[in-house]
Formats: C-alpha cells, sequence, structure tokens
C-alpha cells in the first residue's frame, strides 16, 4: 500500500504549520550527523522507523527521535546557542531558556529551530525510564530494556522495532498509519503479529486494524 498525502492530509499540515511554524525536518541521515557527539542513547520511532524496517520510503512531515528525559541536560548542552529549543505538548510551546529551563508542565517533547522565522526541523521525545528500562506510553506496564523494543539498522541508526511503532500509531489510525501497518505487517514474524494484535485489542477490541491483522 503506497501512501501519499491526501488533500485532507495537506489541508491539516498547513493549518498546523499557521498556527505552530513550518516544519522543514531532518532525514535519518541528517538526523545522525546532527546527533554525532551526543554521547548518549537516542533512537528513531515513528514513519522513519516503519521505513527502516521495510525498506520502503513515504513522504515525512517530520522526524521524531527520542531521548531519555533523564539525559535533557547533556541533550541542551550539546546544542548549546546554536539553535533554540522549545518544549512542546498539551497543547502549547515554550522557550527552554535561561528564563525557563525546563520543559512546561505536560510537554512530553522538544522542538528545535534556528530562529523565530526558521522552519523546525528535529521533534525530540523524551522518554522516561523506570529504573533504567523503557516504558510504553501506552501500557504502563510494558517495561523492558530499551534493546528488546529498538533494532540498530545498516545505516548505523537504532530504531523503534516495527510493532511498538505500530502500537503506539494505533490510538491516531490516520492514513498514513494505515498505510505503515500494511507494508509493515506482512513482514513481522508470527510472535511480533501475535503481540501486536493482543495490544491493538487491548487499546480497543472494535479496531478496525484487527480485520486486517486477523
Amino acid at each position: 500500500m503506497h501512501w501519499t498525502p491526501s488533500e485532507a492530509d495537506e489541508a491539516e499540515q498547513a493549518a498546523f504549520e499557521r498556527l505552530w511554524g513550518e516544519w522543514r525536518a531532518l532525514d535519518p541521515a541528517g538526523l545522525a550527523a546532527f546527533m554525532a557527539d551526543y554521547d548518549r542513547e537516542w533512537w528513531v520511532v515513528g514513519g522513519w522507523a516503519v521505513d527502516a524496517f521495510t525498506g520502503r520510503h513515504r513522504p515525512h512531515e517530520d522526524i521524531d527521535a527520542v531521548i531519555w528525559l533523564r539525559d535533557l541536560p547533556r541533550f541542551l548542552e550539546l546544542v548549546g546557542d546554536r539553535h533554540h529549543v522549545w518544549s512542546a505538548g498539551s497543547g502549547m510551546i515554550r522557550p527552554v531558556n535561561a528564563q525557563w529551563p525546563e520543559p512546561h508542565p505536560g510537554a512530553g517533547q522538544v522542538w528545535l529551530r534556528d530562529h523565530a522565522q526558521a522552519p523546525w526541523f528535529l521533534d525530540c521525545l523524551l522518554s522516561e525510564d523506570r529504573d533504567g528500562l523503557w516504558v510504553s506510553r501506552r501500557e504502563d506496564d510494558h517495561v523492558v530494556p530499551l534493546e528488546d523494543v529498538t533494532w540498530v539498522a545498516d545505516d548505523g541508526i537504532r530504531y523503534m522495532r516495527p510493532e511498538v511503532v505500530l502500537h503506539h500509531k494505533a490510538r491516531h489510525a490516520r492514513t498514513k498509519d494505515t498505510a505503515d501497518l500494511a507494508v509493515a505487517w506482512p513482514l513481522l514474524g508470527a510472535a511480533e503479529q501475535d503481540w501486536l494484535r493482543e495490544a491493538v485489542r487491548r487499546e480497543r477490541a472494535d479496531h478496525p486494524w484487527l480485520e486486517q491483522m486477523a
């Protein structure tokens, strides 16, 4: 299933950018170059992670990198004064600077751009851990080592495993999410398919994806 943005998708993106600003995101290679001197763990989630697994490429509005929330000070040290950092989430954004050194309450990520007239180029999610273990944002009892839910591709970048990405995407089930499911599902192993099917069923017993995963 090949996905290209529909008129509705493009209208939604235009409305988003009119409110928050334009995006001109890095690709994985650009992200790896940007993070080259970051000496902590980071990984890629979302549609780019599905593409890395399937070998397919579809259009992307942004790229979602993830770091540990505990490592945000190190990330900010890496960024320095080269770029502006804003905390994002809960329907608002706020600078992360000397006046507001911490992300605002409810912020789950930080966005980066060079200045107010420049496009955003990186969305960096902040992942909480539990005693050093990864914790799912979808199921609080899904707590495992990071290595269990990620893999390192030939490009040297660590990506979230596709079944975990799709579990996160199931809540919204947008057109592009359903397209990601269609291309990744046949490539998953039986155990991964079983896990995803049950995770989606727990999310919503009548989820429209369940028929596709039958």
